[in-house]
This record gives C-alpha cells, sequence and structure tokens, in this order.
C-alpha cells in the first residue's frame, strides 16, 4: 500500500491504495447466517479474531492486546511475513499523532525509519514547477510491518502467516469479534454481502507499482504525452535508497501502448524508458506488480454482529492522494477506542462506524476527484504551466489556494502573477468581463427562490434582501427565478415580469442597487416552472401541490414531476411559439427595468431543463428524441431573448449538467448544451446539477457540484458560473486561480451572512478595487476579536488497563 500527494496542513492522506496484487480469496460457499454474539455483551471482548495481516489489521491486534494484556488476539494472513504490494507509505502527521498518543513504541520506531521531504515536483511539457512546504514522511511498506510484526510478538498476538482463516461464520461462533481486516477482495465482506452491501467501482485508468533503486528528492509527478496517449508518473522517496514509482494511464492508451501483454519485467522496463529524465535512466523493478484498475469500496453497513469490517474491506481511496494505509490505521485506532468506552460490543460497533464513515466519506469525495483528475488529464494539458501546476495540486479539492501560500507562497505568487492578480490581490477580487459588462470581482449572489412576491410583483422583502447582498460587496447579484407568466410560477409566491407593474417595482430595485451599491451589477434569471408549478410555498411543502387554487401546467411531455404531482399537457406547437413571445416580453420588461444581465432557466427541471433531459422529454416530433432536437426549442427561446435584450449586455444560461439519475443527461451531452449555446451567444454558462426528477440521487459535498462546471469549461470553451456546496473564499480563489471557473456563485453562504464578500476581503486584508464597504459600514470592516478555544486533551479510551505493555 503506497500512494500519492499532500493534502492540506494537519490533515494531509497517507499514500496508500488497496491491495490489488494476487489471487482473489475464495468465498466460503455456505450461505451467510445472522452472527451470534457469544460473549459480545461487553464492549470489551476477550477473544478477537483479525482476518489480515496487513496495516490495518496488525495495528488493530497490537492496541487492543495493549488495552488489555489478558485478551486473547489472533491474526490470520494468508501470504508470507515478508509478502507484501507495492513498496513505500506515506503517513500524515495527523495519523503519526494519533499512533502516538496510542502506541509511543510503535511510533518511535517509525519515527527512527521515516524519510522525510516537503517538496513536490511537477513536470510537464519540459517545464520542472516545484511547491514547497508539504512535508511528507515515508517508510517502506515492508518495514512497516516489520515493525508491527515485532509489536505484535513483544506484546504476545498469536499471528498466523501462510494460513487461511477459517470461514467467517466459524469466527463469529468462537470468537467474542471478529475483525475483518482482509482487504478489497475480502472474504467476510463477501460472505455476508446481503448485509454489507458492499458496491465496487472500477475505474477507467491502468496502474503499476514499481520501484527506482535510489530516492527522488521530491515527491514527483510528470507527465509524458506519448504517440499513443498520455501517461503519468507519481513517484517519492520511501528509503535512503529506495522510491516508490507508480505509472498509471487510460485504459485504451494501455492497450494502444501493447502494455496489455503478461510480462511485467518488460512492462517495468518500457516505462523507464517513457520516465527516463525522472530515472536518470535508472531500471526500475517489480516485485509481484502487474497492472490493474482501481476499485472504490463502498459499504453500506461496516458491521454484522460481532464482526466488522476495517480497512480496504470497508473502504478504498483512491492512492493519488495516498490514503489506504491512512484509512487503515486511522479505522484502527478508532475501533480500539470504540471498544474501550462503550459498554457493550453493538454499540461500539456502531460508534466506530458513526466515527469513521463521515470521515471515510469526505476522502472518497476527495479521491474521486483526484483519481477522476488524472482520468482527464488530456483536458488541462493546455493550460499556462503554473496554472496547469496549480491545478494538480488543488485536485481534490483538499488542498487550497490558502494551504498552498501557507506552504509556499513564493510558489503560490508565481501563479498569481501568471493569472493576471495584481499584487496583494486575491484571484477571487479580480475583475471579470462578460461582453459590456466588468464584473470587479468574481463573486456571484446565486438565484434563490424567496417565495415572498404578492402576483408577481416584487415588494419590500425583495428590496432589502437584493439590497442587502448588493451592499455585500459581490461583483453580481442575481434574482431568484422570475417568471415570464401567471401560468409559469413555481408557487403564489413567486416573482414575475409579465405586468408592467412587475417591471416597474423590479426597477425600483435595480435602482437601489446601482444608487447604493455602485460597482455591483444586478442580473435577472428569467424562467417558467414547466411541470414543477402550481405547488405550496417551500416552508409548507416543497414541490407538494396546492391545496387548491391549482392552475394547469404544461410541459414538453404529459409527465407528472413525482406520484401525487398533477400531470402537466403536453405543449403544442402554438403554445410553444406563445411561451417564446413571453419570455420574449419579459426580456424587454427586464431591460426597461435595468437589469445589468439576463440569465435564462434551463436547469433543474423547469420547461427548457424539461425539454433538454431525455428523462422528461419523450416527444417524438422535431423537439424530442436526439439531443440536437431536445435542444430545439431551448434555443429557439434564446435567440429570441437575445434578440430582445440590449445587444451590450451579457445573457447567461443555467444548465444542469447532471440529472443525478440513471439515462439522463451525461456529462458528455452537457458539453454538447453548453457548445450549442455558446455557438447561438451565450456569454457565460451557468453549471449546476440535479433537481430534473424526484428520484434523483446526488453525490452531496463540498463544492461537489464544480467538477462539471471544469469540464464544461475545458470542453467546450467557454466562461462558467460554478455553484454547488461553495462554501469559503478560499474555495473560490482556489476555483478561480485553478481554471476550473471565471466566476463562483453562493447562496447559503450569502442568507447566512449578506455581507459575504466584504468579509472575505477583511479577513485576507485586502481593500483594493475588487471590493468597495459603504462608506456607513466602513468602522465594521475590521474582524471583531474572538475568544480562545482549547484543543481536546488525550482520548481516555486508548490508555491501557492493567499496565503499559510498553516493551
Amino acid at each position: 500500500m503506497a500512494g500519492a500527494v499532500g493534502v492540506a496542513r494537519g490533515s494531509r492522506p497517507a499514500a496508500g491504495a488497496p491491495d490489488d496484487g494476487g489471487p482473489l480469496p475464495r468465498h466460503d460457499p455456505r450461505p451467510a447466517t445472522a452472527t451470534p454474539l457469544p460473549r459480545g455483551v461487553s464492549g470489551r471482548p476477550d477473544r478477537v479474531a483479525v482476518v489480515g495481516g496487513g496495516p490495518g489489521g496488525l495495528c488493530t491486534a497490537a492496541l487492543l492486546k495493549r488495552l488489555a494484556p489478558d485478551r486473547e488476539i489472533t491474526v490470520w494472513e494468508r501470504n508470507a511475513p515478508d509478502d507484501t504490494f507495492g513498496f513505500g507509505v506515506v503517513l500524515s502527521d495527523e495519523t503519526l499523532g494519533g499512533i502516538e498518543h496510542a502506541d509511543p513504541v510503535v511510533h518511535e520506531a517509525l519515527r527512527r525509519h521515516f524519510v522525510r521531504w516537503d517538496a513536490i515536483d511537477i513536470v510537464h511539457r519540459g517545464t520542472r514547477h516545484t511547491s514547497g512546504g508539504h512535508r511528507f514522511a515515508a517508510l517502506g511498506r515492508r518495514r512497516l510491518l516489520e515493525i508491527l510484526h515485532d509489536r505484535c510478538h513483544a506484546l504476545g498476538v498469536d499471528l498466523r502467516f501462510h494460513t487461511e482463516a477459517p470461514p467467517p461464520g466459524r469466527l463469529a461462533r468462537t470468537y467474542d469479534l471478529v475483525v475483518a481486516a482482509d482487504g478489497v477482495h475480502s472474504t467476510t465482506r463477501g460472505t455476508y454481502a446481503d448485509v454489507f452491501g458492499p458496491r465496487l467501482t472500477r475505474h477507467r485508468c491502468r496502474y503499476i507499482w514499481l520501484a527506482a533503486g535510489f530516492a527522488l528528492d521530491a515527491f514527483r509527478f510528470e507527465i509524458a504525452e506519448t504517440e499513443h496517449g498520455v501517461m503519468q508518473l507519481h513517484g517519492y522517496p520511501y528509503a535512503a535508497d529506495a522510491s516508490t514509482v507508480i505509472v498509471e494511464m487510460r485504459e485504451e492508451v494501455w492497450r494502444a501502448a501493447g502494455f496489455d501483454g503478461p510480462d511485467p519485467r518488460a512492462s517495468a522496463e518500457r516505462c523507464a524508458e517513457i520516465f527516463a529524465d525522472a530515472l536518470g535512466g535508472r531500471p526500475l523493478k517489480s516485485h509481484r506488480s502487474a497492472w490493474t484498475t482501481f476499485r472504490t469500496v463502498v459499504n453500506d453497513r461496516w458491521s454484522h454482529g460481532n464482526v466488522v469490517l476495517l480497512g480496504d474491506a470497508a473502504h478504498t481511496a483512491h492512492f493519488s492522494i495516498g490514503s489506504g494505509t491512512k484509512l487503515a490505521v486511522e479505522d484502527a485506532l478508532a475501533l480500539a477506542a470504540c471498544l474501550e468506552e462503550q459498554p457493550t460490543l453493538p454499540g461500539a460497533l456502531a460508534a466506530y462506524e458513526a466515527e469513521r464513515r463521515p470521515v471515510v466519506a469526505s476522502t472518497q469525495r476527495a479521491a474521486r476527484a483526484s483519481l477522476e483528475w488524472f482520468e482527464d488529464l488530456p483536458r488541462y494539458l493546455g493550460r499556462p504551466p503554473r496554472q496547469f501546476a496549480f491545478n494538480l495540486l488543488t485536485r481534490s479539492r483538499r488542498v487550497t489556494h490558502g494551504n498552498l501560500r501557507l506552504r509556499d507562497a513564493r510558489f503560490t505568487e508565481s501563479v498569481e502573477r501568471e493569472f493576471g492578480c495584481p499584487p496583494g490581490t486575491p484571484p477571487m477580487f479580480t475583475p471579470f468581463r462578460l461582453r459590456g459588462l466588468t464584473l470587479r470581482n468574481r463573486v456571484v449572489v446565486s438565484p434563490m427562490d424567496m417565495y415572498s412576491a404578492t402576483d408577481g410583483v416584487p415588494g419590500d422583502f425583495h428590496l432589502v434582501h437584493l439590497g442587502a447582498r448588493a451592499l455585500g460587496g459581490a461583483g453580481l447579484v442575481m434574482t431568484e427565478m422570475v417568471c415570464v407568466s401567471a401560468e409559469g410560477r413555481i408557487t403564489p409566491g413567486c416573482a414575475g415580469l409579465y405586468t408592467g407593474r412587475q417591471g416597474g417595482a423590479w426597477r425600483r430595485i435595480t435602482d437601489f442597487v446601482h444608487a447604493q451599491a455602485p460597482g455591483t451589477a444586478i442580473g435577472v434569471q428569467l424562467g417558467h416552472s414547466g411541470r414543477k408549478g402550481s405547488t405550496r410555498l417551500m416552508w409548507e411543502g416543497i414541490d407538494e401541490p396546492l391545496p387548491d387554487g391549482n392552475w394547469p401546467l404544461v410541459a414538453p411531455s404529459p409527465l407528472p414531476y413525482k406520484p401525487g404531482s398533477q400531470v402537466p399537457r403536453a405543449l403544442s406547437r402554438a403554445q410553444l411559439t406563445d411561451i417564446r413571445e413571453q419570455f420574449t416580453a419579459a426580456a424587454g420588461r427586464a431591460a426597461r427595468a435595468g437589469f445589468d444581465l439576463l440569465e435564462l432557466h434551463c436547469a433543474h427541471g423547469y420547461l427548457l431543463s424539461g425539454f433538454l433531459s431525455p428523462l422528461t422529454n419523450h416527444r417524438t416530433d422535431a423537439y424530442g428524441g436526439s439531443l440536437e432536437k431536445r435542444l430545439r426549442f431551448p434555443l429557439e427561446v434564446f435567440d429570441a431573448v437575445r434578440d430582445a435584450w440590449p445587444q451590450e449586455r451579457p445573457m447567461t444560461v443555467r444548465i444542469s449538467a447532471t440529472d443525478w439519475a440513471e439515462g439522463g443527461t451525461s456529462g458528455e451531452e452537457a458539453v454538447a448544451i453548453a457548445r450549442a449555446f455558446a455557438a447561438h451567444g451565450v456569454d457565460a454558462v451557468d453549471v449546476s446539477t440535479g433537481q430534473v426528477v424526484a428520484d434523483e440521487r446526488p453525490e452531496f459535498g463540498r463544492s461537489y457540484q464544480t467538477p462539471y462546471a471544469d469540464r464544461v469549461r475545458n470542453e467546450a470553451g467557454v466562461p462558467v458560473i460554478a455553484v454547488g456546496a461553495i462554501s469559503s473564499w478560499d474555495d473560490v480563489n482556489s476555483l478561480i486561480l485553478a481554471g476550473r471557473a471565471d466566476l463562483c456563485a453562493l447562496a447559503r453562504p450569502h442568507l447566512y451572512d449578506p455581507h459575504w464578500t466584504l468579509h472575505a476581503a477583511a479577513e485576507q486584508g485586502y481593500e483594493g478595487p475588487g471590493v468597495v464597504w459603504p462608506a456607513p459600514y466602513r468602522a465594521g470592516s475590521r474582524r471583531p476579536v474572538t475568544g480562545r478555544t482549547d484543543a481536546p486533551g488525550p482520548r481516555p479510551g486508548l490508555t491501557p488497563r492493567g499496565g503499559s505493555q510498553d516493551v
């Protein structure tokens, strides 16, 4: 288990990949049965079986024995003591701190053998960029196992090598606790698959673990653009005379290059030739090395009776953020502590899973972002050289602009200069031009439905709501979705632009913004609810039909949004013309109301989005079927609105880049949709996701929608607005500087803090033209002093009972 690359200081994942080598273990052919709890009503089991002698299993055994010397602990490992896969292991300071507290003997042994360095080299198109301050610590995987073997022997753990573990059911009947640390191919997990609910995802790259007989002087990423395609090297030292080298490439590149032959030695020789510069012409060696594809393992549950999954059996995270060994060791620390802290075994296993699952989920999200970055590496090859390096370093979204500035201000400033940041200016406060409009910074207040209008007329609430956000410093403030007809409203509280009275009310708001927050632009988002209309206010029951006073709905096809929703009428040709004219009329009113920018809402399952998605458009005429036909009506509306909207003012379009549902809009289609709008003159694409079908399964997480914006920007070549759980100014700086987005739209942060952008400037010490404090607010431009907080003390659950076993 070895692997790669640093993340945020204080939370850097260790290197590690699941054990993908060797034959697949045979599963117990007998059906799984309910696992008994023989004596395990206590949270401190006396007899423990550990299946798997990797770092996670060995750490668990040593910790449990140290905490209770009278415990009987047996470890089964089918391989020899010195058999291992991969070469080097990287552990974070965070993990080492946990080991130091839990077992100082192991920590001291590790400390004596670690190789430390702090630089990352990125080599691309003959140019090397170095970023320092990353603080890695690595040692050989074999050395790590030797240390853990010695510790287990000294404590009295029964280690059984060359021995297959008994079937899981038999272990569960004869031991108080069974720890399944038997890797990505876990026999235990397979035996109880109906309970654990495993999901294994294979990814698109092939990789091979190799080693070099010298120490690299930094963690090295090197990109090779060959006649067969792009290949990448991940390399780092783990001893004074040895380095791990991982070579990775897309499956189609691997086949085209002829690496699908049976001889791993020939692969090692070929890789050494391709990356001769990185290796100084020296050879690579293998040890049971083979090309493989990474598998992400996720389980619905981690325990069943007295059987618990740990490490790769429970979860995997791609080696490019180096987390396999780290996660397994931290699992062991948490499991041991929970067994001491909880009064019953079921309570302990539940507490272990509750503690670890959020950490693992976060790591897996970061790992997924990282592995997909490398899968899609050709997308970024043409970026400016320093931006390419910055993009690589921040690919997992755990390393940020702020992290890198703390670690290596000189490198980060060089990226900023290349990007065009004036001295002392964070990327988020650089201007951005859209047609005739120049935004003074990259922050957008995202459209947020307020459901507070009366007969479509925005009132005092909207004036205060939008006015406050405009005073808060954002470059662009967007209205909620403003409906083009009464029948196009989502709820009775939705605002509109289908009457002159509504236009006058909006003029009052835009006048306030332009007069009181000069330099802030205000944009209007025009849309039609389609099949998602005639529903209650959000806080009365989101997407629930009105109890009375409903109005008829229209949509591309007669499909209700969800069971119990109103069935819409399929639009006729004449109705399509009427709706297009409603959009055109609303655009004219928006121009007269003084809006600076207009966005056409083609996302979230509303009318125009309903045409784009194959899940909601089942038409057989010229407006349904292929993507080209599904695009036809949204593009007709766009063209009509563009003609009615002043030519010097920009237009954007919001799309759902994925429906988060099988058979829905794909990533490739999202890029094609963006290209189509760009060909018709859109100035930027606001890339959102989902809300198209009720049974969607979104993958929530920090900045979870931004990879879609990244893809659209870098494949369609159109400016993009990124949105979706972007919560910090550090995220905004990172996305902008990496070239993943041109603007960042934030919603909930602006509900929490209307002056979010002003505060972001104050916290970064920025006082330039990218943000201006209103004169009455300048006294509040310094952050108030707060009280101190203290770090938590040592965890009692890891204090040994019956005397220390520190021998």
